[in-house]
């Protein structure tokens, strides 16, 4: 394959900026992200780059990956997350331990669940939260006075559940509220 119908998603090297990945192609230049740079370089189709993995530009040139299309890979990945959950890690003192309430009428039967249920059940709710929160922010019929506004009632919601704060294993998983 010629050097010159590289492909988005091309596997490049260049001598001064080591490895990268072709991102958009036009009809004289490549645009390349590449790991040393933590960005992207303008390389014109006639440097001589070596191809590491080659991927055809079937698009057509200058035919790149569009705003749109960007939006809509989010969008997607968003509705992907939707029903998955991040693995997060409880606190080591609360394995195997139960959870119980007990009713002040000793008349009335105490509910019993273990404690990793609880703890799950909890994460769930977190994670929900931030989809709702990239959904608002990525929304384009909201104005920038109406995300902050439903961005107050989530803030809210989080500094609510910072009682169960105790039960996570690492501070970076646990609920943050307002600091004000």
């Amino acid at each position: 394959m010629e050097i010159n119908s590289l492909g988005i998603g091309s596997r490049v090297e260049h001598p001064h900026f080591g490895k990268g990945v072709v991102v958009d192609v036009s009809s004289e230049l490549y645009i390349i992200w590449f790991k040393s740079q933590q960005g992207t370089k303008s390389i014109g189709k006639d440097f001589d780059l070596k191809a590491l993995e080659a991927v055809e530009d079937s698009s057509g040139v200058g035919n790149g990956i569009t705003i749109t299309d960007i939006e809509q890979a989010v969008d997607n990945i968003f509705e992907r997350r939707l029903n998955e959950f991040q693995l997060v890690p409880m606190a080591n003192k609360w394995n195997n331990g139960k959870l119980l309430m007990q009713p002040a009428d000793d008349s009335l039967q105490a509910k019993e669940l273990p404690i990793e249920t609880f703890f799950h059940k909890i994460v769930m709710v977190r994670d929900r939260l931030r989809l709702i929160e990239q959904k608002i922010n990525s929304n384009k019929t909201l104005n920038d006075e109406e995300k902050v506004d439903l961005q107050q009632y989530i803030t809210a919601v989080y500094g609510s559940l910072t009682t169960f704060n105790v039960l996570f294993k690492e501070q970076h998983h646990q609920f943050k509220g307002s600091s004000k």
